[in-house]
């Protein structure tokens, strides 16, 4: 049952919007509900979406965030959704000021969500997707079997990585059109035009097998197909694999699901980093009492904290936006900041230039977070924030600083960051061999695929496409080619 939203939090949450507006910050409505640990966890586990499709994998995720919860390794204080309307969820048992920090933050991140160009191609009605979604994997399941229903699902989601990142920000730009289509919107080929009405009557099912047989002949036929490398692996499959209908809509479901949440990987730092920003100015310059102050202070520290070896993207974020701010206000960037050699004044360098306030607004409207590191982040910003890469130390079984250098930084964070960590495979030919071989190509960056994902991966793949898959790649810097028949992974080496 959800707690009662209260007057008191009704009277913060009017005046928090207000300073929000206030300072320029732009979001639709946002719609707050309170719910208790329990609540929070279940909406958590289903990745802020309570109406999402059953899977065993959300039951996972909510025992793990109970056992936590239980165990005091974590609390989550609050869940924005990129929704219009924005949904955020609070948790009942935060104090008054833990809710007012909340809702500085969310506001925050509503902006983001609205104003970032990443985003702009994102679904705002995913709260009334997920639902529709849910009533439909619940038929398959009435007539399929749930297994089998489910084990397809498995599948999909091994494979959700496999989508073109760069698409956020070619969708956003190409005029309206999503970067995601599902099975009913996409024209399927040889498939008649029709009214919905009368669909089933012009295109029936034997008809559209039929269709799908000839073009299948026809992809076959080819030496190599596609023409050119593809890197939305999941629509290759969509358009080609040999899938039933509901298959089709699990996949196109799981796919679209990808492209929604794909920004907000892309867009951690920067995020959370906003958010922390806003809710700190917010709190500090309007909202807060002298009776507040210390559990402000201690409900803040413990969201910028920096444990040892772990990279935190609100205070990484909070951080370089304040070094931006500041720089931009003083003026200190450009050809002659840059040529000037005195170390001394440098630091004193003011221009009185005041465009910091307008400065950080552009950036959270065109930048994501591997654009933003590669061109705002400075040796001087590494090294007042302390940073290092770390390795670990066989010899002693330890984890250690292995580099300050400001150079090695900056590319380990970019490299973790690129394509949020997943490997760049693309479908290079869907008929190898000419026997109808899909052949994937792994564009080796410096790191070799992981061996257990990739035979998984592999596996889930042939299911799909229902012939052996080809996969090119390179193991201690050899070329090597892997190839699963769905049985069986099987491994030689090729030539350059």
């Amino acid at each position: 049952m959800m707690v009662r939203w209260t007057e008191t939090l009704e009277k913060s949450r009017v005046e928090i919007e207000g300073y929000a507006r206030e300072a320029g910050l732009e979001f639709p409505e946002v719609i707050f509900e309170v719910l208790d640990h329990k609540q929070v966890n279940e909406v958590a586990a289903y990745g802020g979406f309570p109406t999402r499709y059953p899977h065993w994998k959300f039951g996972m995720q909510y025992d793990q965030l109970s056992k936590s919860y239980t165990y005091g390794l974590a609390k989550i204080y609050e869940m924005v959704i990129n929704t219009d309307p924005v949904y955020a969820y609070l948790m009942d048992s935060n104090n008054l000021i833990d809710q007012k920090l909340v809702m500085a933050h969310v506001y925050a991140h509503a902006d983001f969500f609205a104003n970032n160009v990443y985003f702009a191609g994102t679904d705002r009605k995913m709260m009334d997707r997920s639902a529709n979604n849910a009533v439909r994997v619940g038929r398959f399941m009435d007539q399929h079997g749930t297994d089998v229903v489910e084990s397809f699902i498995d599948r999909c989601l091994s494979l959700e990585n496999l989508i073109d990142y760069q698409a956020t920000i070619r969708g956003a730009q190409s005029a309206g059109s999503p970067p995601v289509e599902s099975p009913e919107e996409r024209q399927q080929p040889g498939k008649l035009p029709a009214k919905p009405y009368m669909d089933a009557y012009i295109n029936p099912p034997e008809f559209l097998e039929e269709q799908r047989d000839r073009a299948r002949e026809q992809v076959e036929q080819s030496r190599v197909f596609p023409s050119s490398p593809q890197d939305d692996i999941l629509l290759f499959l969509l358009e080609n694999a040999p899938l039933e209908r509901w298959q089709q809509e699990i996949l196109a479901m799981v796919r679209s699901e990808a492209y929604y949440f794909a920004p907000q990987g892309q867009t951690k730092i920067m995020n959370e980093g906003w958010a922390t920003f806003w809710h700190s100015r917010i709190m500090t310059q309007h909202v807060i009492d002298d009776s507040e102050l210390v559990d402000y202070a201690d409900h803040h520290s413990g969201t910028v904290a920096m444990g040892p070896g772990r990279l935190n993207p609100y205070k990484i974020g909070l951080e370089l936006f304040r070094d931006i701010e500041d720089r931009w206000n003083r003026g200190a960037h450009g050809p002659d900041y840059d040529a000037c050699r005195d170390l001394r004044q440098k630091r004193e360098w003011n221009t009185k230039a005041g465009e910091g306030l307008a400065k950080i607004f552009e950036l959270r409207r065109i930048y994501n977070d591997v654009n933003f590191l590669d061109s705002f982040l400075s040796e001087d910003f590494c090294a007042d924030q302390q940073l290092f890469t770390f390795r670990y130390n066989p010899k002693s079984q330890e984890y250690e600083i292995a580099s300050r250098e400001f150079s090695e930084i900056k590319e380990r964070l970019l490299f973790q960051l690129t394509r949020m960590g997943n490997p760049w495979i693309q479908v290079v030919n869907a008929n190898a061999d000419n026997r109808g071989e899909l052949q994937l190509q792994h564009r080796h960056e410096g790191v070799d695929l992981e061996p257990r994902y990739l035979e998984a991966t592999m596996s889930n793949l042939a299911a799909l496409w229902r012939r052996p898959v080809q996969l090119m790649t390179a193991l201690n810097e050899k070329p090597v080619l892997f190839r699963h028949d769905g049985k069986e992974l099987e491994k030689k080496d090729r030539e350059e």
